[in-house]
């Protein structure tokens, strides 16, 4: 149900006994002893609305891409269904639309324009595809709600006893005004009684929902005239998340610095590693030089991914062809890269607009594999643009990925004391669906511009009969 702000904060007067569910930044949920609502066994598989729709999703667009998602693939592990920022005119509103779409709680609504029926109807809609669903969120106190000064709900306190002013609540552009609405927000202080309840009262309403995934925009650690710190915000929607009893996936956005890598990683079960992918200001999706920041941004977080947290390299810009801003070599790059890193596979594509050879490329079973094992591969060495990552998988075999990031065609070399064993080797091309043969040594190919080459190495018996290097 929507209600305008300038009707739904009316004075009233509450007797409520809730200093038990009131939880501080230095409350008894321990970073040690918490377990996350989701457990994240593996990284998800999924799309998401931004990069083919922005601001601009409906629920008929919306179900329009589930249903293409269980129709061709899901039998592939493809099954969340995220909508991304547009959702609620509490973050971008439409000319049509009044600007400040909240509950009587100061809790965000869908917008009823474009989702009629509200959110809850249409992850009904993807649940019964056998999909799951999620929604966008950025934290702190939005600032119509600050204004409004609303009650928070199952308390007696109103949402600006909760408030600090001082601080803004995200790294949102606070500036700038859409029709002369200030979009951003306020910082919250977690040692005031109500800001769990707070934070709680919306994961409660998503949980009721039926969403399985949230994705947390402008959150960060940062200094300056306008300081951020968002660690506690992050932590209170673990923790509220937890209590709904819903496995709800929380992700986090955009380009996380990886001094608070340990924090970030006891809460969520995915962070942003790097900007977003889209070329914007471009008719493309996106463009090479985005993929290859990803080269870089990949490789220091390795470590702190495995089960319950996965680093996120954005969206897969994979699908429409030409519109996707890559060559089909640069996309095959993209799936190699991110199914190396276990990277979230999620398409930004519009799944109505599926191409043969992009289906291809994302439903590849054996590269789907590799980043479903959760085993992340890293590089032997970034110094030039060939490179060759990485990983040993549990049967003893290792996945090695052959890159070329240059400009122009140029031999990629793996040998196998780099990789990490001595000897003989049997490889297997992923990508070809071939068996290429048994080498001494390594492996070493001629690589087309911005391509690469996925192979699984397996190391060989000792009276296997040795091939002349490749």
């Amino acid at each position: 149900m929507h209600i305008q702000l300038q009707r739904l904060c009316c004075p009233a007067i509450f007797i409520v006994a809730i200093l038990s569910a009131v939880t501080s930044t230095n409350g008894s949920t321990s970073a040690a002893a918490f377990q996350k609502a989701q457990p994240a066994p593996r990284p998800y598989m999924g799309w998401s609305s931004w990069s083919s729709m922005h601001r601009h999703v409906t629920a008929s667009k919306i179900e329009a891409e589930a249903r293409v998602m269980a129709a061709r693939l899901k039998k592939y592990g493809y099954t969340y269904i995220n909508i991304d920022s547009g959702w609620s005119n509490g973050y971008y509103p439409n000319g049509k639309n009044h600007p400040n779409s909240f509950d009587k709680y100061g809790r965000p609504m869908p917008n009823r324009y474009e989702f009629p029926k509200g959110i809850k109807a249409v992850a009904a809609y993807v649940h019964s595809l056998g999909l799951k669903i999620g929604i966008y969120m950025s934290p702190g106190l939005k600032m119509p709600v600050w204004k409004a000064d609303c009650r928070i709900l199952g308390t007696p306190y109103r949402v600006r006893q909760i408030a600090d002013p001082s601080r803004w609540g995200s790294t949102f552009p606070h500036h700038v005004p859409v029709q002369g609405v200030y979009r951003g927000s306020y910082a919250i202080n977690y040692n005031k009684p109500g800001a769990q309840a707070y934070i709680q009262s919306e994961a409660d309403l998503f949980a009721s929902w039926g969403v399985d995934f949230i994705k947390m925009d402008w959150v960060a650690v940062r200094g300056g005239r306008h300081p951020v710190d968002n660690r506690a915000d992050i932590k209170h929607w673990a923790i509220a998340l937890k209590k709904t009893g819903r496995p709800i996936w929380l992700e986090l956005s955009a380009g996380q610095n990886i001094k608070y890598a340990k924090f970030w990683t006891t809460y969520v079960n995915g962070c942003r590693l790097d900007s977003d992918i889209e070329a914007y200001g471009t008719p493309y999706l996106t463009s090479w030089p985005h993929i290859l920041l990803r080269f870089r941004a990949a490789p220091p977080w390795a470590n702190y991914a495995g089960p319950g947290y996965w680093n996120d390299l954005d969206s897969l810009e994979i699908g429409n062809g030409k519109r996707d801003g890559l060559t089909r070599i640069e996309r095959q790059s993209a799936m190699t890269l991110w199914s190396i890193s276990c990277a979230p596979l999620f398409l930004g594509t519009d799944l109505t607009h599926l191409t043969k050879g992009d289906f291809k490329i994302i439903t590849n079973r054996a590269v789907i594999a590799i980043d479903q094992a959760g085993r992340v591969a890293t590089p032997i060495s970034q110094a030039t643009p060939q490179q060759v990552w990485r990983v040993k998988n549990a049967n003893g075999s290792y996945t090695v990925a052959l890159f070329n990031l240059a400009n122009v065609p140029a031999r990629v070399t793996a040998r196998w004391r780099s990789v990490g064993f001595h000897g003989t080797a049997q490889v297997r091309d992923l990508w070809l669906h071939r068996n290429l043969g048994t080498f001494k040594h390594g492996f070493s190919a001629i690589v087309l511009a911005h391509g690469s080459r996925l192979l699984t190495v397996t190391p060989a018996p000792r009276n296997t009969v040795i091939h002349t290097d490749h």
